[in-house]
């Protein structure tokens, strides 16, 4: 029997130097220690930009205005499969911390390369890396 997808919402964020958020996973948490795009799961009867909104709010203490769809990606690891649906995130208010002690960083688009991140995320991060700017 297939596993059912974990449907997660995935925020990439700018600010106004045009730097992109990434936060470090939590070492026992499934590809832990990796960076990786904040966001998190979509419950049941939201949609994902309400799943978006509260999962920054929680995770970051900011209030975010989610602005395009940039990609999904259907991903199989060996314990689980994913789909995540990554928006861009353009505005916000507040300022980003690490509300459950995740390390955070602000970086540019041509240093993600030098960051380890899960491998459903590395589709996304190509998309960065190869937009024209």
């Amino acid at each position: 029997m297939a596993e059912p997808w974990l449907h997660v919402a995935v925020a990439v964020i700018m600010n106004a130097d045009q730097h992109v958020l990434i936060s470090r996973r939590h070492p026992r948490a499934h590809q832990g220690g990796l960076w990786e795009f904040p966001g998190g799961k979509v419950e049941t009867g939201e949609s994902v930009q309400q799943a978006l909104c509260r999962e920054l709010h929680e995770e970051l203490g900011i209030e975010a205005v989610i602005g395009d769809a940039l990609i999904q990606v259907r991903h199989h690891y060996s314990d689980k499969a994913v789909l995540l649906d990554v928006w861009r995130v353009t505005a916000f208010t507040g300022e980003a911390v690490g509300k459950e002690g995740q390390p955070l960083r602000w970086v540019t688009i041509s240093e993600l390369s030098e960051y380890e991140f899960p491998e459903a995320n590395r589709p996304i991060v190509a998309l960065l890396v190869d937009a024209p700017s």
